[in-house]
């Protein structure tokens, strides 16, 4: 098989890639491990920022989103029992949707396919190999025979535990990391919306998060140990955690339904430099993790397939390697901005074990700080919709 860019991975990062390079007149193949129904049905929350919305958009795949998805104009944060909104749109001009990933997902995956893209899935034993030479090439298992592309450019698509960054030797690669100490249970709930907007909470018994999913949909989270199980926590005993982290002096409450999925997230913040090794580039969770307080992980990996579709276009139309040979430094200026972001809002929202009482203060003062100063909730705004 030969094409001009093999990128392996069909989730955000590689489908919204493989769609702009179309777009271009650029081919490319997408390489992916699970099936189509597996990468539809998994399902994962999704906070636009303005850009993704955006990029959405002007590349035609944006309309169901606009239909279905839930415009917000604000967030509120909650501590000592009261509510306080941050209007964004007025802040910046700008706004976030509420547009879970599996439907970014299914939105691209049609586009592919009505372009007769070709995406293969449920490959297996995928190996990038002489990516440091001009002509790499992936070697695969598909339908049961070994398989070899051969491309121009190899793109890492392929998430924390893929194939992809490892291929960059350690004495050329550093990785930074940092491994949050709680975790974020996580359910959906059959309910109708308990807030126009989502809810961040910071409690003394741990954070916790109110989402919108659908008219009918509700996506909670609260703080828990991520060594926990969620066979421990039936649904009284998650009811009254979430009651309690939640409701406000006001006298709003939370609304009740049927739990029907339950599971727990591990939190860590991960970059790994550089995010390209002669033709093979990394974009999105294959680089870089953040913790989701801050909303950026699919933000991001639009971000790096948006500086990826443009240098590719700038190669093979005039030529010029000098924006791929920027990639790093280009992708990286936003990401080191929305890992701090995303850092910032987790240690100002979230209990820690080993907080002293003067920490404790310290993170109350910075939450009124926010919510009282004009410039700080604009800076807070800025960064939440990812206004750069």
């Amino acid at each position: 098989m030969r094409t001009q860019v093999a990128i392996i991975g069909a989730g955000p990062a590689g489908l919204l890639l493989s769609h702009l390079l179309h777009l271009q007149g650029i081919e490319s193949v997408v390489l992916e491990s699970r099936s189509r129904a597996d990468i539809e049905a998994t399902i994962r929350a999704g906070v636009l920022e303005q850009g993704t919305m955006d990029i959405l958009t002007e590349s035609g795949v944006g309309e169901r989103m606009r239909k279905e998805g839930a415009l917000h104009h604000g967030i509120e944060l909650a501590f000592g029992g009261r509510r306080h909104r941050i209007d964004l749109t007025e802040l910046t001009g700008k706004a976030i949707t509420v547009y879970a990933q599996h439907e970014v997902i299914k939105d691209l995956v049609a586009a592919r396919l009505a372009a007769q893209g070709q995406l293969l899935f449920e490959v297996s034993d995928v190996v990038p190999k002489d990516v440091q030479t001009e002509h790499p090439s992936v070697s695969f298992m598909h339908d049961g025979q070994a398989q070899q592309l051969q491309a121009d450019f190899v793109i890492g698509c392929d998430g924390f535990h893929g194939v992809s960054r490892p291929q960059i030797p350690e004495g050329v690669r550093q990785d930074y990391q940092r491994i949050y100490p709680f975790g974020w249970f996580g359910i959906l709930v059959e309910s109708a919306p308990s807030s126009d907007e989502l809810i961040y909470a910071q409690h003394q018994r741990g954070f916790a998060l109110v989402s919108t999913r659908s008219p009918t949909v509700q996506r909670l989270y609260f703080q828990c140990d991520p060594k926990d199980d969620v066979n421990n926590w039936s649904d009284d005993r998650i009811w009254n955690e979430l009651h309690t982290r939640l409701e406000s002096s006001d006298g709003w409450r939370l609304k009740e339904g049927r739990i029907f999925q339950k599971g727990i997230i591990g939190m860590r913040s991960f970059v790994s430099t550089p995010m390209q090794h002669g033709r093979l580039f990394l974009a999105g969770d294959a680089a870089h993790i953040v913790p989701p307080t801050g909303a950026k992980g699919m933000n991001l990996a639009v971000g790096d397939v948006k500086v990826l579709s443009r240098a590719l276009d700038d190669f093979y139309k005039k030529g010029s390697s000098d924006q791929l040979n920027a990639y790093t430094e280009t992708a990286l200026k936003r990401v080191w901005r929305a890992e701090y972001f995303s850092w910032w809002m987790t240690s100002m929202l979230h209990t820690f074990a080993d907080a002293s009482p003067f920490q404790q203060q310290i993170q109350r003062a910075e939450l009124e700080n926010v919510i009282n100063s004009r410039a700080l909730s604009t800076a807070l705004a800025e960064n939440y919709v990812g206004a750069f």
